[in-house]
């Protein structure tokens, strides 16, 4: 049971990891008008996982609010 468990977790684990990939890649791919959306949705909330991805794909671009 324990085997199974563990396997579970490990799949569940690489799955999220797989979809946090898509997300970066994702907002990568938004034009610049799209990403600064993106960033005004959640300059708020600096905090979460969406903005901080937005914010550095901002810089990497050189763009800003």
């Amino acid at each position: 049971m324990l085997k199974t468990r563990m396997k579970r977790l490990s799949v569940r684990n690489e799955r999220a990891a797989e979809r946090l990939i898509e997300i970066e890649t994702s907002v990568t791919r938004l034009n610049d008008e799209d990403l600064l959306d993106l960033a005004d949705i959640f300059r708020a909330e600096a905090t979460t996982v969406l903005g901080e991805i937005a914010n550095a794909e901002m810089t990497r671009r050189g763009i800003s609010l």
